[in-house]
């Protein structure tokens, strides 16, 4: 008999490829913009390095991980769902903690939104994801991988150095005090690893983050991109290529 956990992977999966082409859901309050951190869920230290630098991914492309008490059953099954999605398309390994480990990402609860610390510290580092039903809110699916994608050493989409080809920031529409929000990353702070802007990304905010109007604060400037910024469904062929390429895993025969 199929367990909780395999009967929800199943019905993920199942979910997914009937969908098949994504468009980006329309949120009324994003879970993702409201934790309070750089850029809504960023967990950042500017001081550090840039998640370029090889000290900021995991070693051996292995995340221990524990997950709060707080969390019931079904939804600390969602959260390794997650990070078994991430698994599939990838070399990165997600492995319960022990006693003795030292260095683990902690996900628990949040009281505000969704958020993780970006890249590899060391010690104990956080996931935080609000609970809400399954599959809306911090636990979409698609949010539980955006956040570890951020444990993993990954940026936003939309702040990528060569943005202004691909979309254009209207700032009047933005929130008082989120402009920054919108700012590029150096060149040599954060790498495409080789692979083109995506629309698509799962890293990537929707049109209207921090509108402080209703109308959009970011417009792509190929008319195609303008729905699929912000899905937050599966990573995209470009979010695995560049996780591969991050983590060095070998490429399938």
């Amino acid at each position: 008999m199929l367990n909780a956990r395999t009967h929800l992977f199943g019905l993920a999966l199942l979910s997914l490829l009937s969908l098949g082409v994504w468009a980006a859901p329309l949120d009324l309050e994003d879970p993702e913009l409201t934790a309070g951190y750089f850029q809504g869920d960023m967990d950042i230290e500017f001081t550090r390095n840039g998640e370029i630098a090889s000290t900021r991914h995991w070693p051996n492309a292995t995340v221990p991980y524990k997950i709060d008490e707080e969390f019931t059953e079904p939804y600390v099954a969602y959260i390794e769902l997650g990070m078994r999605l991430i698994e599939r398309v990838s070399c990165v390994r997600f492995v319960p903690a022990t006693a003795q480990t030292l260095d683990y990402v902690f996900v628990t609860v949040s009281s505000s939104g969704c958020s993780s610390k970006v890249g590899y510290r060391g010690g104990e580092q956080t996931v935080k994801l609000k609970p809400a039903a399954l599959d809306t809110g911090c636990f979409k699916l698609g949010t539980i991988q955006h956040e570890l994608l951020h444990t993993l050493g990954f940026h936003h989409q939309q702040c990528a150095a060569d943005r202004d080809e691909f979309v254009h920031i209207l700032e009047e529409n933005i929130q008082e005090g989120k402009e920054g929000n919108f700012l590029k990353y150096e060149v040599d702070r954060v790498s495409d690893f080789d692979v083109a802007y995506d629309y698509g990304s799962i890293l990537h905010y929707s049109s209207k983050a921090f509108s402080v109007n209703g109308q959009p604060t970011i417009v792509a400037l190929k008319p195609e991109g303008q729905l699929q910024m912000g899905q937050r469904l599966a990573l995209s062929e470009a979010d695995i290529k560049r996780l591969n390429t991050m983590y060095k895993c070998p490429l399938p025969l």
